[in-house]
């Protein structure tokens, strides 16, 4: 009996793409690569966004009243997170555009608002109480 060698066809040219492992794993590197710089630049976005949310205070001045040529009495009301101290800037100008008075005004930790009438002094009589912003505490 002859000896029967089986031979298995080779590859059909041109269907099969020649890619050796070194190119295979480079792709595969530099995919992982790109996945983990997206990964971390979300996860940075997410808990930068998640902080600043918490951290924000924002104010208004509904009402304000010229109580005399020395104060304007205003409510000073503020939105905020539980737990956020912060400051808020009240200014007064007179009738002429001048600043007369221009106070600091301490927001208390507690609660998630914050709303209180208070009494800024000037240096003539008041027309305007304006809040220039509030910033939380450090």
């Amino acid at each position: 009996m002859a000896s029967r060698t089986r031979t298995t066809p080779g590859l059909p040219e041109g269907r099969y793409s020649r890619r050796t492992d070194q190119e295979a794993d480079r792709r595969l590197r530099t995919a992982a690569v790109v996945c983990g710089v997206l990964f971390l630049g979300l996860f940075g976005w997410l808990g930068g966004s998640y902080l600043l949310r918490e951290t924000t205070i924002n104010g208004s001045v509904p009402t304000f009243e010229a109580v005399s040529d020395s104060e304007v009495q205003l409510q000073l009301s503020v939105s905020k997170g539980d737990g956020v101290a912060g400051v808020c800037t009240v200014r007064s100008r007179a009738a002429d555009g001048t600043v007369v008075g221009q106070h600091d005004f301490p927001v208390p930790a507690e609660g998630d608002s914050y709303t209180a009438v208070v009494t800024l002094r000037t240096t003539a009589r008041g027309t305007t109480a304006e809040l220039l912003g509030c910033t939380p505490a450090k």
